[in-house]
């Protein structure tokens, strides 16, 4: 880190100090997540769940209950299950088996091994994430109109009122071309440390996030509404690989195995008001001036024992899920990948999250139309551009209606 961001740091970080009792307003953020970290661990201790989960049939005729919606809101994050049929989902994980076999993706990834370098400062190295984007079925499951019914319901969970008119439009979604995962049985070193996406040191230094997060950095962190879309589409996050570009309302993947707390699969600490205690934890007095819990610019934001032991007991596995389930988690949930995966199948999904119609998602998916048309790697990824002369990739013959329209096309 440049001596130049390490002076921004130190005077974003004093500004923050100066308009609250930081140690008075940590301490009181800490005893509220330490009384949800004992809950969700009673809950699991009980065999309760603790993540939601709601089936799709609910989403899609409306009748999901006020109080499940509020739950969801609560916890982050939703299981929703059967967007696709099983039988469907079972021949996608066969169709990108086949699609990867029949072009020699594995030999090409060895040669180009290191391009990627987003998750290097966590602990755990990368999973068995596949530098691929335009095979049939991601271009299939993004389009699907089940998919599209279901981001719906998720991006109404969301207060889209701004100052200047709404920060979005809930009803209309881009694509966000995003890889898939094929883990192995048995792989005990391929996990992800504990850490959010989307930002790293920018959720402290810059302008739109200070605003996003004002209530926090004021010291009343109790008014903070994650739920709030106000200043979200303005965010702008430092350019670097595989860091988001585009403003999902939820990260999201489409399970096409199934994989649950034994699979080395997702974790996450189901708490949507848990950033407050990554905000005020950075600001307190045993953190170096120009430190930010260890943010690194471009990369994830990682959660660690070092600075966040306490919550960190509260992160738990999703339930069990089947191919055709999918799991959805607020983009600033703190989330990881177990190291180890001691089930007997794979653990396979496709990373699709909720990114709605707003002028921030439409300059970027402009941008990812032309990357898809000629087959090379999404914007915010490595160009790793492995699928240009890949066969049977998805070209602009396989979009429906909806389709190009979620790519701008």
């Amino acid at each position: 880190m440049g001596d130049q961001l390490k002076a921004y740091i130190r005077e974003a970080k004093a500004h923050l100090q100066g308009l609250t009792d930081v140690k008075a307003a940590y301490q009181d953020v800490r005893a509220a997540m330490m009384t949800e970290v004992e809950t969700i661990k009673t809950a699991q201790a009980q065999g309760r769940a603790v993540i939601p989960e709601v089936s799709y049939v609910r989403v899609a005729d409306g009748t999901v209950p006020q109080a499940m919606r509020a739950e969801i809101r609560h916890r982050g994050c939703v299981v929703v299950r059967g967007v696709f049929d099983r039988s469907q989902a079972e021949d996608w994980n066969a169709e990108i088996g086949d699609y990867i076999a029949r072009n020699d993706y594995l030999s090409k990834a060895k040669e180009k091994a290191g391009i990627d370098k987003y998750f290097g400062g966590l602990k755990s190295g990368t999973p068995q994430i596949y530098g691929l984007y335009w095979s049939k079925p991601q271009v299939m499951a993004r389009q699907a109109e089940s998919m599209a019914a279901t981001k719906r319901f998720l991006n109404r969970l969301w207060d889209v009122a701004g100052p200047m008119g709404d920060e979005f439009d809930p009803d209309h979604d881009y694509a966000y071309a995003d890889r898939t995962r094929r883990r192995q049985p048995g792989d005990t070193t391929l996990g992800l440390s504990p850490h959010m996406d989307s930002g790293s040191y920018e959720r402290w230094l810059d302008p739109a996030y200070q605003k996003i997060y004002g209530a926090i950095f004021g010291g009343q962190w109790r008014d903070y509404d994650p739920w709030k879309a106000t200043y979200r589409t303005q965010t702008r996050e430092f350019s670097s690989a595989a860091v988001c570009s585009m403003f999902r309302t939820f990260q999201g993947w489409t399970g096409l195995t199934t994989q649950g707390p034994a699979d080395g699969t997702l974790s996450l600490i189901p708490v949507a008001q848990s950033i407050a205690y990554f905000l005020l934890r950075a600001l307190q007095e045993d953190v170096e001036p120009d430190d930010l819990c260890g943010a690194i610019p471009g990369r994830a934001l990682g959660a660690r024992k070092q600075w966040h032991a306490d919550i960190l007991d509260g992160l738990i596995s999703i339930p069990t899920v089947g191919p055709g389930d999918t799991v959805w988690w607020h983009p600033d949930l703190i989330h990881a990948v177990a190291d180890a995966h001691t089930g007997t199948d794979y653990a396979n999904v496709i990373y699709i999250g909720a990114s709605p119609k707003c002028a921030k998602n439409e300059a970027y998916t402009r941008k990812q139309a032309q990357k898809f048309l000629e087959g090379r790697s999404a914007p915010d990824f490595a160009p790793e551009d492995y699928e240009v002369d890949f066969e049977g990739r998805a070209t602009i013959a396989d979009l429906t209606d909806l389709g190009r329209a979620q790519m701008c096309l």
